[in-house]
């Protein structure tokens, strides 16, 4: 493998160099699976969040008809060698999870969970040491008892606990499904210190990802919806709603381009550099990366071609080649060259003759002219199991993303990233006083040369599977940058100038912020 040069190449073809991942869950003796019936075909999460307060991130994962577990991270030091050990408390030993997202809803600087299942959704408020309990009923949340498969949230102006947005699959006491028969989503807004009634998302086709994002920089976070035309009805289509100052779904009249697609997870990264995101969608078949198309002033989404090497439609080693079945997609930098990858699990659904049943998750790297090329096999992820849910995140902070990847009728994977020859890198989680302590909507710009790299901080998407914490940079040659914060309310930082190779908390102070040592700092303000 050639070292990251300048240009974020290898060895000098253009083409990225490999990164390197070593599976350490089966030594670790970590044999959890996501298991059961149709229920939980779809589903299969992890969230990613530290609940101890020590900075390293716990993994709670869904099990399914199983009761789901809390790994905790037990790494010796920050950039030690990763190890996790279950320990999981009774009240989160929970059946028929299908996933959980992190989020602070009380704005006291400790992570909840929001745990989705096939039956009452639970809302659990955290109070550290990895403790949590159900939010009290005065908060007016209601877990209903659908069959939810998809989570997001963002905080409204104004507004004192985050909008909940909760995505539902296939209505099961509909005596004509499950064909058609898609469920109805459903938004949670605050009224004071408490929610209010819920919000019909009508219609529903049978959704498995959400995610509020400002996917033009206009300042608001809209909510896209991916749905599953498997089952949905004729004029089912992916979705966007507008949700402040009044819901309402988005239209041709809006802007909004007609989509339709097996959609199983969204993901959301600016990876050309103009600080729009561009958005990845996994299916059946196909994978779908799309870019806003340059001066629409609604959301017009256009495919990437076919060229750039996102499709990932069908299996690139093990000889089947029937079409990949994609699930949970993530934007990262696995080898810190400076272009974000992308992370796609894959597997079948369940034993669907038409679809592939090795079909091996996917590592898409990315070089400097925008292009992927599949890494899986030689980084040593391209597993044969069911792929569901995942995590691609820092797990023992040092500078490299791991991966987590939750596996249906078979074991979940913790794979460590042993790159020997990563580039620079730099770690940073915003955080402010009042509400909405960490800072959900806001963006974070790091500078270097003639490059910009954009974090969007967002709650939501992927498949079932949420994360919070470090935003991760990878720089490639590059020591020295600037960074700055457009924070929730659309005011702007200075640029701060600050070493690579570090990880930093920015604790908003007015409308600028201090740059802190995690490790060394206290309290959440």
């Amino acid at each position: 493998m050639g070292a990251v040069a300048a240009d974020g190449t290898g060895d000098g073809d253009g083409t990225p160099p490999a990164p390197r991942f070593r599976e350490i869950a089966q030594q670790l003796h970590i044999h959890h699976q996501y298991v059961g019936e149709w229920e939980h075909f779809v589903g299969g999460g992890v969230a990613t969040l530290d609940c101890d307060g020590d900075r390293l991130p716990e993994l709670f994962v869904a099990g399914g008809a199983a009761p789901s577990v809390l790994l905790r991270n037990t790494s010796p030091a920050p950039g030690a060698a990763l190890a996790f050990t279950e320990e999981t408390p009774d009240n989160l030993r929970i059946t028929g999870v299908i996933g959980a997202y992190p989020l602070d809803v009380d704005s006291d600087g400790i992570l909840d969970l929001m745990v989705l299942r096939a039956g009452e959704n639970l809302l659990l408020r955290g109070s550290g040491n990895c403790r949590f309990a159900p939010f009290p009923s005065t908060l007016g949340f209601k877990g209903g008892t659908a069959w939810t498969t998809a989570f997001s949230a963002t905080f409204e102006p104004g507004k004192r606990l985050p909008t909940l947005a909760v995505g539902n699959y296939v209505d099961r006491d509909n005596p004509d499904g499950p064909f058609g028969a898609c469920d109805t989503s459903w938004l949670f807004r605050s009224q004071g210190e408490r929610y209010g009634p819920p919000f019909p998302l009508d219609p529903g086709y049978c959704t498995l990802s959400m995610l509020f994002s400002d996917w033009g920089r206009k300042g608001r976070q809209d909510l896209r919806v991916s749905n599953d035309r498997h089952y949905y009805p004729a004029g089912g289509e992916e979705q966007m709603w507008v949700v402040s100052p009044t819901p309402h779904l988005m239209g041709a009249a809006d802007g909004w381009v007609s989509y339709r697609l097996w959609g199983m997870g969204i993901a959301s990264r600016d990876i050309s550099g103009d600080g729009i995101p561009e958005v990845f969608m996994t299916s059946m078949g196909d994978q779908k990366l799309q870019y806003l198309v340059p001066g629409a002033t609604g959301p017009r989404f256009a495919d990437a071609t076919y060229e750039r090497g996102t499709t990932a439609q069908r299996p690139y080693t093990g000889g089947d080649t029937r079409g990949s079945t994609g699930w949970h997609a993530q934007f990262g930098d696995a080898q810190n060259d400076g272009f974000d990858d992308i992370f796609i699990a894959k597997g079948n659904v369940d034993e669907m003759p038409d679809s592939a049943m090795m079909d091996p998750n996917n590592l898409l790297l990315q070089s400097p002219d925008g292009m992927f090329h599949e890494a899986g096999d030689v980084a040593g992820i391209a597993s044969g199991e069911r792929g569901r849910g995942a995590s691609f995140a820092d797990l023992n902070l040092d500078g490299k993303l791991d991966l987590v990847v939750v596996n249906r009728r078979a074991d979940m994977e913790i794979y460590q990233n042993v790159t020997q020859e990563a580039g620079n890198w730099l770690e940073v989680q915003i955080m402010q006083p009042g509400i909405n302590r960490f800072a959900v909507g806001s963006w974070l710009e790091v500078a270097a040369g003639n490059r910009t790299w954009t974090r969007e901080i967002t709650v939501g998407g992927g498949h079932a599977s949420g994360a919070a914490g470090f935003s991760h940079f990878g720089l490639g040659d590059q020591d020295l940058v600037r960074l700055r914060i457009i924070w929730p309310d659309g005011t702007v930082s200075s640029w701060l100038e600050v070493a690579a190779n570090q990880i930093l908390t920015l604790r908003r102070d007015g409308d600028q912020f201090q740059a802190q040592d995690p490790f060394r700092a206290t309290g959440a303000e």
